[in-house]
């Protein structure tokens, strides 16, 4: 439980960071960050894997890449249930930012995560 709670302050935080870096990329708030962080928490566990299976045979021919896609469609749903307090100014800029965000959370896993890990 504590692990979800720290992966979705995470997400919120970077979720904040990428709409710093896009104008066509808005959060209304901490709040609002939050909420999405939660709701994209609860979709990647419900429909993602779905999504994933659904799409398998693209998946494997684009060696992996097609996940950034399915990342985007989470997203795009995550901003569809989140109202006005969330928007992304189209597909475009939600697979941007699913690449971002992926980024991202390569770069706190092996720069924070693995050594935090190592030290113990």
């Amino acid at each position: 439980m504590v692990k979800w709670i720290v992966s979705i302050l995470v997400n919120a935080l970077i979720l904040i960071v990428v709409a710093g870096f896009f104008d066509s990329f808005h959060l209304s708030g901490i709040g609002a960050a939050l909420g999405a962080s939660f709701i994209l928490s609860v979709l990647n566990v419900l429909i993602k894997p779905f999504l994933i299976l659904l799409t398998l045979p693209v998946t494997v021919l684009t060696l992996g890449l097609f996940l950034f896609v399915i990342n985007a469609i989470t997203l795009m749903i995550t901003e569809g249930l989140m109202g006005d307090s969330f928007v992304i100014e189209g597909f475009g800029t939600a697979l941007i930012a699913a690449i971002f965000i992926s980024l991202l959370h390569l770069m706190i896993q092996k720069g924070i995560v693995e050594p935090m890990k190592k030290s113990k």
